[in-house]
């Protein structure tokens, strides 16, 4: 099956057809690094590591170069660096290690680039030059701001009228400004704040223009894949694409074959948002669940629809990654067979990342493992293991699954327990073995007896 993805634009799913197959260039919008990330910042970056990985399976790993840009100049950032007396690369580098550190527990491969607004001024300031020196952007009191009125299909992304998209816009409705939809590029530092020369004055650059100048000089145009929240649809990839499409006067160049947007996550009837003050932070998440359960709890829905954020929706991932590590634990003498993932598998999200028919097909191998027979289980493991890494999943021990949060103490109490029991069972003493599983059950500890042994987990 081809792969297919949702493409915004168009409104529709279309064959994915990359510009050079040798090199698939993919963007996603980043963080802004002022403080922990909540599980809301998680899902793109989740759900675009899906792709990532995907792209890299198809294309190869070294054909793949996935930029997510870093936004380190920020009013954000302003006021937590002066709220500590600090420079703002204090706060960006502490808080970009342990987003960074957050998303790789969550099973997030490291981008190819992760662009830096701060470190790529000369650029934004290039690019800002283009667009005035072409008539795509215009100085005012300060401020360099661009003319939405050069560019004829702004609005053909977000596919909303010039008046709504007026009303929903974050951009002040300013006396120099030509037209109301007009948006800063550049604008005046105010005291205390980080400033950068450039022909129309010392300031720094406005929300949009860095994404476009970093896709340009990492990626170049047009790249094949643009990713983020369908919160930044509109006004920010809707001026992002204007003013990158602008910046060249053959605007026959492009800037994204396909725009992938995931929808909301939702805490409650809202979505969770730092403003709103309803956040879940991936820091506090990780110290209640395994990294790898907040991963398929972001997955199990489908990356388009709204994800509703629930203490449910955890223990029913990590139940249902106990079934997988469960049927993995129990064929631990079976070595698997060097194979691909399951042709099912891959064709679901191959569809358009349809993670909910891909996680029905691992249940489904992880039963094929358990009920085959011979050389099928061999097969039936490789399939199960190759189609779960794919995903992020199953790269863990089986045994340290099970144990996690384990304490020594009672792991030394809990082996010690199970190696009388098994003596006690050598010699016959059904009483002893009885009254030792009684003790393991006191504990919450569920002893399972196999082939290869006895083993044991932590009761849910």
């Amino acid at each position: 099956m081809t792969l297919s993805l949702y493409d915004t634009m168009a409104r529709a799913k279309r064959p994915f057809v990359p510009a050079d197959p040798k090199r698939v260039t993919m963007y996603v919008c980043g963080p802004t690094v002022y403080n922990f990330a909540h599980i809301g910042n998680a899902r793109p970056v989740v759900v675009f590591d899906l792709l990532f990985r995907l792209l890299r399976f198809q294309y190869g790993r070294d054909a793949v170069i996935y930029a997510a840009n870093v936004t380190d100049v920020d009013d954000k950032i302003n006021r937590k660096a002066a709220e500590e007396g600090v420079p703002i690369s204090v706060i960006t580098d502490r808080y970009l290690d342990i987003y960074n550190a957050d998303m790789s527990v969550l099973g997030a491969l490291r981008p190819s680039h992760q662009p830096r607004a701060t470190q790529t001024m000369d650029a934004i300031i290039a690019m800002i030059g283009k667009l005035v020196a072409n008539d795509s952007a215009y100085a005012a009191e300060g401020h360099v701001l661009f003319n939405t009125q050069a560019y004829a299909d702004y609005g053909k992304l977000s596919g909303h009228p010039m008046e709504d998209m007026i009303a929903g816009a974050r951009v002040d409705v300013a006396p120099y400004k030509r037209h109301p939809a007009d948006f800063v590029l550049w604008k005046p530092s105010k005291d205390n704040e980080p400033v950068w020369d450039s022909p129309w004055g010392p300031g720094r650059p406005g929300w949009h223009i860095e994404c476009s100048a970093m896709i340009e000089q990492t990626l170049g145009l047009p790249i094949d894949i643009h990713g983020g929240g369908i919160d930044l649809l509109f006004p920010h990839h809707e001026n992002e694409m204007a003013q990158g499409v602008c910046a060249h006067d053959d605007h026959s160049v492009g800037y994204s074959k396909y725009w992938m947007h995931n929808g909301f996550l939702n805490m409650g009837d809202e979505k969770m948002s730092k403003s709103l003050g309803n956040v879940a932070l991936v820091r506090d998440l990780l110290a209640q669940a395994p990294g790898e359960a907040l991963r398929w709890a972001l997955l199990v829905g489908h990356y388009r629809a709204p994800l509703d954020w629930t203490g449910d929706l955890i223990e029913q991932s990590k139940k249902a990654l106990d079934r997988l590590y469960g049927a993995l634990r129990r064929s631990s003498e079976v070595v698997a067979a060097d194979t691909g993932p399951n042709p099912r598998f891959l064709a679901a999200l191959e569809d358009d990342l349809n993670t909910p028919a891909a996680m029905a097909e691992l249940f489904a191998m992880a039963t094929a493992l358990e009920t085959a027979k011979g050389e099928g289980r061999a097969k039936a493991k490789g399939e199960l293991l190759a189609s779960a890494h794919l995903m992020g999943f199953l790269g863990g021990d089986p045994e340290a699954w099970f144990q996690a949060g384990v304490t020594d103490e009672l792991r030394e109490k809990v082996d010690a327990l199970i190696e009388e029991r098994l003596a006690a069972r050598v010699a016959k003493d059904w009483p002893a073995a009885d009254r030792i599983r009684e003790a393991l059950t006191a504990l919450n500890v569920e002893v399972m007896d196999g082939p290869a042994g006895a083993t044991w987990r932590i009761k849910e």
